[in-house]
């Protein structure tokens, strides 16, 4: 590893070597401040260069979200066959051009540095010389302390090998535990920000559960590495992480992905500043829309006490109007019987006083609430 990563570790010690003497000016050759910020540049000056490989990745996971509802069908269709399936996904990536492994280029250019800094920091812990870091510049880094804690010193060195760093194990310690949870909490909000406002939530696809659960497994991942990494390699990673979070929002709220929650909020910004030109056509549908939405009237719901206030009235009157259609019923065919009984049959002896009886049986009917009408008359053979 040593003698692949060589010619690395003389660039990577280098380069902070002429921080470092452009920081002495300002702090002194011996402080934590100009080492630390020595690597915090070597870091802007990693990321500039990568810049253009970054640029490259927005637009391959852009590509890899358009193409994931055509993804999808290719995997249903040739489900049972998994070799044509991975024929059909190649064809399909060459045919819009896009490289899955574009997503990954930053990292993978990023992993020589992180590994050589490691080699260099893990190299002036153990006292030794690396790169173009001579003895008086070794001297001077084991002497730099951020916050009380060596540049070489991780969280699980021995108390005696940081008390041979000057330094106690209390603040070593602290000092890591603060960096791991800042560096993990950074990941996971540059993730997430990524899956909430540059995501197309119209299409559910397995990439976004993809991205899901990378949200979470990467803080888990830096948080159980971190504690073996020196406090150097920690500001390196920090800052990596901070500098990835404030580039992905400059590109989210200038470029984001069509369809997503940032996108929706940059057209409202153009469109209130008067930048955003759109077809007359569709600015008439969304106010004919709007109008409608507005002139329409919604049932407004009554209380309960008013609906069973409501409901009651209406079955009594109901009830009313049943048992009086039932009497005027009654009624009529009572009086039908009477024009059909002949004349002969009825008694010529008391007429008036079966008249009166009928109209008293239909008074005592009414005022005991029953059926109304004049009672059927009785046979004259009949007492």
């Amino acid at each position: 590893m040593d003698t692949i990563l060589k010619p690395l570790y003389y660039a990577v010690s280098w380069i902070i070597v002429q921080f470092h003497s452009f920081y002495s000016l300002i702090f002194g050759k011996d402080s934590g401040a100009a080492w630390g910020l020595s690597i915090v540049s070597l870091v802007v000056l990693i990321r500039i260069c990568l810049i253009p490989l970054f640029v490259k990745q927005i637009k391959s996971t852009r590509n890899m979200q358009a193409l994931q509802p055509k993804m999808k069908a290719i995997q249903e269709r040739y489900k049972s066959d998994k070799q044509r399936q991975s024929e059909e996904m190649m064809k399909l990536y060459k045919e819009t051009g896009t490289n899955p492994l574009s997503s990954c280029l930053p990292i993978l250019a990023q992993s020589p540095f992180f590994i050589s800094l490691y080699q260099v920091l893990s190299h002036i812990a153990q006292n030794k010389t690396v790169g173009v870091i001579d003895l008086p510049l070794l001297e001077s880094a084991q002497k730099a302390h951020i916050f009380g804690a060596p540049l070489a010193a991780k969280f699980m060195d021995s108390a005696e090998k940081i008390e041979s760093l000057g330094a106690s194990l209390v603040d070593v310690r602290v000092v890591t535990i603060i960096m791991i949870i800042l560096m993990s909490a950074s990941q996971f909000y540059t993730q997430r920000q990524l899956m909430t406002k540059n995501v197309d939530l119209t299409v559910k696809t397995p990439f976004m559960q993809q991205q899901k659960m990378l949200m979470y497994v990467f803080p888990i991942m830096f948080a159980v590495f971190g504690i073996n990494f020196p406090v150097g390699v920690l500001v390196y990673w920090l800052t990596t992480n901070v500098w990835t979070m404030g580039q992905q929002m400059f590109v989210i709220r200038r470029n984001p992905t069509p369809g997503s929650k940032a996108f929706t909020e940059r057209q409202e910004r153009l469109r209130a500043a008067g930048k955003l030109v759109e077809d007359p056509a569709v600015v008439e549908a969304k106010k004919a829309v709007e109008e409608a939405r507005q002139n329409r009237q919604q049932p407004k719901r009554q209380p309960k006490s008013k609906r069973q206030a409501t409901a009651g009235t209406g079955a009594v009157g109901g009830g009313t109007q049943s048992r009086t259609r039932a009497g005027s019923g009654g009624a009529a065919s009572g009086a039908e019987a009477s024009e059909k009984q002949s004349p002969e049959k009825q008694s010529p002896e008391k007429p008036d006083s079966k008249a009166k009886g009928s109209s008293a049986s239909g008074t005592r009917t009414t005022k005991s609430g029953q059926r109304k009408g004049q009672q059927r008359p009785k046979h004259p053979t009949k007492k």
